[in-house]
Formats: structure tokens, sequence, C-alpha cells
């Protein structure tokens, strides 16, 4: 076993000393990526002259780099946006999301983390969370939070002149060094939390609540039993509001009535224009991040689709807003110089969930290493550099984005390199197309378990295993894409390359710990 250690550990060494030759210092990735730049690097050299070409043309068209708007949402599963047809037995529409389908990419293996606190810190730094601490979904009160250390999205861009904001679900902490505006973003109007309201509210205030325990102490029931009276969360905030350079973070709203939580949906869309607005006037680039905090426990005031699914109610007011800052991108003339990402943060919320949240074309959902809780909707949009209308079969995973994002915004030499960063360079993919993907692998975690292992069409569960048939959770996912049959023979062949897979993950995280 020692001698399997040590021969994966020479292999990947050797990997990494052929990357260094060309750059002291390299951009660390997992071993896999090595595995495949060993066999398509000298391809990619050549993709990449071509890309800076196209790159630096448009930067000489606009005199800017350019903008980046990231929009993600809650659970939302393949198929649910961008294609209209499962919308339709779906019992709702959403027009303006699904043309950004016919406008550019419709992603069909776009991969994440299984939950939302891990997605966004996916998302955000581009590193899977079991390498910062953030593989857990943070509840009040967490008392913890993105690490200040962590470079995120916003850093790295900021640090070649962009303008950054943040309007939404953050998600990712409740102390200070994990505010968003301590994490490179100029301004920023966030929940360190969920959106699940209905936990939220004082009792008149509550339709629907799932449990007695929510966080008002009028909600909790008379309990003859209940003998520390200061066993509650109290001083709850919904959304906190500020800006990096007065350094000034207050609350926006209180949680006392449905109301205010509407409020803080509608200003995450008002502020998000607004910003996009002031910096195309100054023709400054810009990335914003805006990950709309739908409501996911409680109903709308009123509905606006058959469904009724409190999802499908959000996409369906959301979507007019959509249609209405692709018009403005147009007409302030920054649509060619302007991407833009729709996308899911995780599948959806089949275990427990509220109304309109169920198992589409995949097994599972949210918190699940199957496919149902790791492959989501995600569309992109870039006039004259992606080309309208595709459909594309790549694996491609959140953390890419970061990478990607650099690439496009000049920024790669602000990538820090002492530590792994899982996401590649996408920038082919993107604007080359169908089959110009950089990855074939994704390393799935739940939590801090290491749960499964997709490579192509392939796909080995480690955990739930039968005792004695080890080879009955490998799967083909282009013949069983609901992992439902796991076979033992046929993919027998496979069982010692994902082993070897896995050991390669492994060594290079005894190379680069994870945090505690």
């Amino acid at each position: 076993m020692l001698k399997t250690k040590m021969s994966h550990f020479a292999i990947a060494s050797l990997l990494i000393v052929g990357a260094t030759a060309v750059n002291a210092k390299p951009i660390v990735h997992d071993a896999e990526f090595y595995v495949l730049n060993a066999q398509n690097g000298d391809k990619w050299a050549k993709e990449d002259k071509g890309l800076d070409k196209k790159l630096a043309a448009l930067k000489k068209k606009f005199g800017t780099p350019p903008n980046i708007i990231h929009i993600m949402i809650d659970d939302l599963a393949v198929g649910e946006v961008g294609i209209p047809a499962l919308q339709k037995v779906r019992g709702f529409t959403t027009p303006n999301i699904n043309k950004m389908a016919t406008e550019g990419i419709n992603f069909m293996r776009m991969y994440t983390e299984p939950s939302c606190t891990q997605s966004r810190a996916a998302a955000m730094t581009g590193r899977h969370p079991i390498r910062n601490g953030m593989y857990n979904v943070s509840f009040p009160y967490e008392n913890g939070g993105l690490a200040k250390d962590e470079v995120t999205m916003g850093e790295v861009l900021s640090e070649v002149g962009y303008a950054t904001a943040f309007y939404g679900k953050w998600h990712l902490g409740d102390v200070e060094e994990s505010y968003a505006t301590n994490q490179g973003f100029d301004d920023a109007l966030w929940t360190p939390y969920n959106q699940a309201v209905s936990m939220y509210l004082p009792q008149s205030e509550k339709v629907g609540a799932v449990a007695p325990t929510a966080l008002h102490p009028e909600t909790f029931p008379n309990d003859p039993y209940d003998i520390d009276k200061g066993w509650r969360v109290k001083g709850l905030i919904w959304h906190l509001e500020g800006h990096s350079q007065n350094g000034e973070v207050r609350e926006f709203l209180p949680p006392t009535k449905r109301e205010n939580w509407y409020k803080a949906m509608e200003q995450e869309a008002s502020r998000t224009m607004a910003f996009i607005e002031k910096n195309a006037a100054a023709k400054k680039p810009f990335y914003v991040s805006y990950w709309p905090s739908l409501i996911a426990f409680s109903p709308f005031p009123e509905t606006k689709t058959l469904s009724r699914g409190f999802l499908q109610e959000g996409l369906a007011r959301l979507d007019p807003f959509i249609g209405k800052m692709m018009k403005r991108l147009k007409e302030m003339g920054i649509a060619e110089n302007t991407l833009v990402i729709f996308m899911g943060d995780n599948g959806p919320m089949t275990h427990n969930g509220p109304a309109g949240m169920v198992e589409t074309l995949y097994r599972g959902g949210k918190g699940d290493y199957t496919e149902g809780g790791i492959r989501v909707a995600a569309l992109a949009t870039w006039p004259g550099m992606i080309e309208p209308g595709q459909t594309i079969g790549d694996i491609i995973h959140i953390t890419d984005l970061f990478t990607t994002f650099a690439r496009i915004g000049g920024a790669m030499d602000h990538i820090p390199t002492d530590r792994i960063i899982d996401g590649v360079d996408q920038t082919a993919l993107f604007l080359n197309g169908d089959a110009h993907s950089r990855r074939d692998y994704v390393h799935v975690y739940t939590g801090h378990v290491y749960a499964a292992t997709v490579k192509g069409r392939f796909k080995r569960h480690w955990v739930g295993e039968l005792p004695g048939l080890s080879g009955a959770n490998f799967y083909d996912l282009y013949n069983d894409p609901r992992e439902v049959q796991g076979m033992m023979l046929p993919m027998f062949p496979t069982k010692g390359m994902f082993s070897t897979m896995k050991a390669r993950h492994e060594i290079w995280i005894e190379k680069y710990p994870n945090a505690d």
C-alpha cells in the first residue's frame, strides 16, 4: 500500500514539475488536472493564443476588460429554466431567462456542491469547501464563516480595477471577517444565513412554519419542562448592508414582518441595476454577484404560475427583471462586453422541501451526492463572444467560474499560489463551445465526507456500498443518468482507475492540508 501511495505521489510531483517549468509560481490545481494537462497541454496552449487574441480585440474595442454578472438561484434543478418544454409540464414559464439559452449557452453538465453554503464558498474562492472549512450549511447562530485569509473573486478582480458588488443570499457566515464588504466587495446587501423566512417571523406573521422552534419567544409553546429560558436565539438579523470604503455595516430591515423580506428582494434587484448603470456610465469594468434571496418556505402575496410552487413563483417574479437588465445592457452599449451567467447553487430541496421542490431529471436533491443534488441548470450569454443556441455537454464545475472570471478579467496573477485552486480556466469552453472543457472529473463531498467521483460518463459512489460487493456502486451516466442500477461486472475495469484517481486527490491533500 505504501508503494502504491508513493508511486502516486511521484507521478503527481512530476506533473507539477512539468507545469512549474513554464511558470515559476503556477496556480496549484487538484492532481487530476495535471493528468489531463500532460496529455492536452500543447493543444490548450495553442487554443489559449487564439483566446488571448479575442479578449485583446474586445478590450481594444471597449477600452476596458469585460464586465461580469453572476446570477445564482437557490435549489435550481436541471430543466427548471432554459428548456421551455419541461417548464410546460411544470406549470410555469420564464421567457426572459429562457432567452439566455437561445442567445448563448445551455450547460447540461454544470456541477456544484450539494448545498447552499458549500456552493457559495466554492464560487467565491474557486475551492472545494472541504479545503477551507465551509462544508457545513450555516444556520443562526453560526459564530463562524469564510475566513479572512480566503481570497474571493471580489478580491481578485478588485486588484485589476474592477468595481465589485454583492446583492442577495451570501450565506457564508455571521462573523465580521466573513462579511461581504470584508471579502472584496465595494458595495453589498446580503443575508448571513438562508431565506427560510417563516422560521424567523413572529407568530402573527408566520405562514406554513415547519416547527414550533422559530426564533421569536412568542412562537415557543408553553412547555412546563422548559427549564433553560435562555436557550433561544435572540437578535437575529435578516439582511446586512454596507460599503467597504467607510467600513460601516448595518442592519437593513428587522425580521418583524414578511413585507421587509419582499422589500429586501426588491432592493437586491434595484441595487444590482443601479450598480451596473453607474459603472457603465463611468466606463469602469464591474463584477456583480446577484444571488437573489427568493423566499423558500413562504408563499408570495399573489400567485403568478399554474404550479404555485414557491421556487416557480420566485422565478416568475425574477424573470421580468432579467429581461429588463438584458435590455439595459444593450441600450447602454455594453452587452457585447458583458458576460452574464445564470445558474443554480445545487439541486432541489427534495428532503422535507417546500411546494414545487421535487426531483426532475436526476435522482436525489439538495445535500445528496447523486446527480440530482449536484447538477444544476446553468446558462451564459456574451453577444459576439459566445455563439448563440449552444447546448453544451462538457463537464464544468462551479469552482471553474473563479478561474475563468480571473482569466477574462486579466487577473490570473492575483490568484493565490500557496493553496489548491480546484477551479480550472474554462474560457475555451465559453468562447470555443462544445467539447472544449478542460475538466472531465468532479470530486463530490457531502459535508466532510468524500462521497463520489465523476470521470467523464462514469461515476463511482464511495459511500453506501454493499458489503462484499465493491463493484455495485459504479454507474454509466449516459445509460443510467438517475443512478438507480449500480453495475458490477460491466464496470469492474474502472475500479482500479477510480481508486488511483482518489489516491492522487488524497495525496495532494497531504501536501496542501484541508482546514480544520
